[in-house]
């Protein structure tokens, strides 16, 4: 889907480790939300509430779930999960285009 449509978006951005993460919040016709936003070149760490499918739109990173022993590489078209009430590791040396979907 290259687009949200019939949605509401929240105005004020959700700026996280003071600005390598800038998102905002898009609330959907079903009652789920998502966030759309970008990573700037970093190293950082996200701990889950719900589960999270992440989708790259464009940018590459390289990801390390909680349980996992191993980093996984992602780059344009590509989807990866996280549980609800974990975390994950996320590397990117390029700016990351992404939606998060909240499930």
């Amino acid at each position: 889907m290259a687009q949200f449509d019939n949605v509401s978006v929240k105005k004020k951005a959700n700026i996280y480790f003071d600005g390598k993460c800038v998102s905002h919040t898009v609330l959907l016709p079903n009652g789920t939300r998502s966030a759309i936003g970008v990573i700037f070149p970093s190293k950082l760490t996200f701990n889950t509430q719900a589960a999270e499918l992440m989708e790259v739109l464009a940018g590459k990173c390289r990801v390390k779930i909680h349980s996992a022993s191993e980093w996984n590489n992602y780059q344009e078209n590509e989807k990866f999960s996280v549980p609800a009430n974990s975390s994950f590791e996320i590397e990117t040396t390029e700016m990351l285009h992404y939606v998060c979907h909240f499930e």
